[in-house]
């Protein structure tokens, strides 16, 4: 048995200190941890806690100094049912080191058991287990001294407050609190009620966020009251959940049309648009923090309307606007659910959901201004005029046509990862790259690693230039090496050299629906299965793309390269049939670009039975597909090969040309802000 508040000093693993840093971390031994043979300790200079089984105790040596009486060590070692998730610090607990200023933050960190977190000799010792998870608190100081290894940690705005105390000792912060409270007044969304015998009330909470525009300026306060839905039971609290949102191929095939036809695309947002959905449940909560009725502070709010947080709240908000939409002559897309369209005289609306935020176009002004008219009189709505940023997407409309790029969003990825000043690449992976599970390097820390590949699938809904590469690092998120994490860098010096990149959709000649599909054959190294990729054009930009494992082993170049042009088949389908809602029907059949002799003819005919008869029948869909006339297979050079950039490593001069095919370019109008 080790003396309570003994000296000892944990061990800080290679990966997470420099040459020339400290092996070890002084610290105080506080007890044994229930959940693993593991110690907990405590670091009195940043006043942390954390578990480590890596220690070595300096005898029976106490420590000879006072715990600072601001840490309260009750309050680390047991938590409160309502703050299981995360552990809170009072403001005054978290003082930040000279010359840094920051606000104590409530993390959930995730880490498993001796697997350290932090990036500096002060927090590098620090580890969790997974019931653990939640119980250890930091400051925001400390994550920006770390750097790169804090960045799996939640990021908020360093002004945005976490609880209701700091947020009342601001204007800004009470006034949008007083319109959040109104705008639930205005949509009579609760009853205050005495709570009935043998239900449950759900608590709430603030969540305060501070809104930027495409520019990076502050937009706006928000105050939100949310429900914590965690508490929620099935069969009590909520039934059905689902809600559709749109397709990323939707929002492009939205932005493609309009640039044929040189129209312009506009853009609303729904003011607090889950009050809006009428529940059909029976929900009970507390009355809002700060907002409790003079005299009736024992009763509770029985909802009749949605609130941010729960379950149910994005379906109930669909079911609303959705019935809203048809009752007002709109009709709803067969093969995606969120987009609505309405033809009138010749003219045509059309309309996209993503949540609460509302994208449309039009070749008639009148129909614009009244579908805004209409809009306004049932919701709270706010004009955003043109479309300029969507979901991370900024859009540029000009002259040229339309032009969407995430650049703003490249800066931001590049600061987490403290890669600013990186060198840039000319490639996002080097020719003949081949990774595997078996890597013989170190492991790397899981959780950093899936935030970076995270960040990376975001960024592809803009840039298919990359979406090879940052399909094949997420294949190993399970168990990263650090080789991985060299791809994963790689990939993010050379978006930093070409953030500036988009994809244009401008007026062509040429409308139709055109694909290609290709294949790598055994490109994976663990398991010998194939890569399969397809593209999709509507004029000159791609607005589909994907670029993923097969699910079989193919036995030949041929089976990969129809398994793959199956896959292109189908998605060419479902397209045609949005298309067709859309108002362009693709009269002639859909042309895909496939450079593999057999695997055209296997389209056609059941040739080469002896190595084909084990193919699994349903991706023999195809042909019924080529027979029906719908899908028309035709061969094209392996140079001339759109989709080969998703499926492998290209030389430079190969990977250029083929960016350029996709429809990629470097818009020099759009004006980044925020620079590195």
């Amino acid at each position: 048995m080790k003396v309570f508040r003994c000296v000892a000093y944990a061990h800080i693993p290679d990966q997470l200190r420099r040459k020339l840093d400290s092996k070890g971390e002084k610290c105080i031994f506080i007890g044994y941890n229930k959940e693993s043979k593991a110690y907990r300790l405590y670091i009195p200079s940043t006043k942390k806690f954390f578990v480590s089984r890596d220690v070595q105790f300096i005898g029976e040596e106490a420590w000879n100094g006072s715990l600072e009486k601001t840490v309260n060590v009750k309050n680390c070692l047991s938590h409160d049912e309502d703050d299981e998730e995360m552990a809170e610090i009072h403001p005054q607990t978290a003082v930040p080191t000279q010359g840094q200023q920051g606000t104590p933050l409530r993390i959930n960190e995730s880490a498993s058991p001796g697997t350290p977190q932090g990036g500096n000799s002060s927090a590098s010792s620090s580890t969790c287990t997974p019931n653990e998870r939640g119980k250890k608190f930091r400051n925001l100081s400390d994550f920006y001294n770390e750097g790169i290894n804090s960045l799996f940690v939640l990021y908020c705005h360093v002004d945005d407050p976490i609880h209701f105390v700091d947020a009342i000792k601001d204007k800004k912060w009470i006034e949008a609190m007083d319109e959040e409270i109104n705008a639930v007044e205005r949509n009579m969304t609760w009853d205050l009620v005495e709570l009935p015998k043998g239900k449950e009330v759900i608590g709430v909470k603030w969540v305060y966020k501070t809104k930027n525009n495409a520019e990076g300026k502050i937009e706006r306060h928000k105050a939100r009251l949310v429900v914590k839905g965690y508490k929620q039971q099935y069969g009590r609290d909520y039934e059905e959940t689902f809600a559709p949102v749109a397709r990323m191929e939707t929002v492009r095939a939205v932005l493609s049309i309009a640039a044929q036809n040189k129209w312009k695309v506009y853009q609303m947002d729904v003011k607090s648009a889950f009050l809006n959905g009428v529940l059909k449940e029976e929900v009970y909560v507390e009355q809002p923090l700060g907002y409790e009725k003079k005299g009736e502070e024992h009763k509770v709010c029985r909802l009749k309307k949605a609130l941010y947080g729960l379950k149910q709240a994005p379906r109930a908000w669909y079911s609303r606007i959705d019935s809203y939409l048809l009752e007002n002559g709109f009709e709803r897309c067969e093969g995606e659910p969120t987009l609505y369209i309405k033809e009138k005289d010749g003219k045509l609306l059309i309309v996209v959901l993503y949540v609460d935020d509302v994208i449309f176009t039009d070749n008639d002004v009148y129909l614009i201004e009244n579908f805004k008219s209409v809009m306004k009189e049932e919701f709270e709505m706010t004009d955003m005029g043109l479309l300029r940023y969507f979901l991370g997407i900024e859009v540029d409309q000009n002259e040229n046509g339309i032009f969407i790029s995430q650049a703003r969003y490249v800066n931001e990825v590049l600061g987490r990862f403290n890669m600013q000043e990186c060198k840039a690449a000319i490639t996002p992976t080097v020719m003949g790259l081949k990774l595997s599970k078996e890597n013989i390097s170190k492991d790397f820390d899981p959780s950093l690693y899936k935030s970076i590949v995270g960040n990376l699938m975001y960024l592809t809904r803009t840039r298919p230039d990359i979406m090879f590469a940052v399909s094949l690092i997420s294949r190993f998120m399970d168990r990263p090496k650090e080789a991985h994490w060299q791809v994963a860098k790689r990939i993010l010096r050379y978006v930093k050299g070409t953030k500036r990149f988009g994809i244009l959709y401008t007026v062509s000649e040429c409308s139709d629906l055109v694909g290609y599909t290709d294949s790598d054959w055994v490109g994976s190294v663990d398991d010998r299965k194939s890569t399969s990729a397809y593209v999709f054009h509507m004029g000159l930009g791609a607005i589909s793309w994907a670029s993923k494992k097969q699910s079989i082993v193919a036995l030949s170049t041929a089976e990969a390269e129809y398994v793959a042009a199956t896959e292109a088949a189908c998605r060419a389908v479902w397209m045609k049939r949005m298309l067709r809602s859309l108002g362009q029907e693709q009269e002639k059949a859909t042309m895909i670009f496939c450079d593999n002799s057999s695997a055209i003819a296997l389209s056609k005919n059941s040739v080469f039975h002896k190595r084909t008869k084990h193919i699994d029948t349903r991706f023999h869909y195809i042909r019924e597909l080529v027979s029906n006339g719908e899908i028309v297979l035709q061969h094209c050079r392996t140079q001339e090969q759109v989709a080969d950039i998703l499926t492998k490593p290209l030389d430079q001069k190969s990977f250029e040309f083929l960016r350029k095919c996709l429809g990629m370019t470097d818009n020099p109008a759009v004006e980044i802000k925020g620079e590195c």
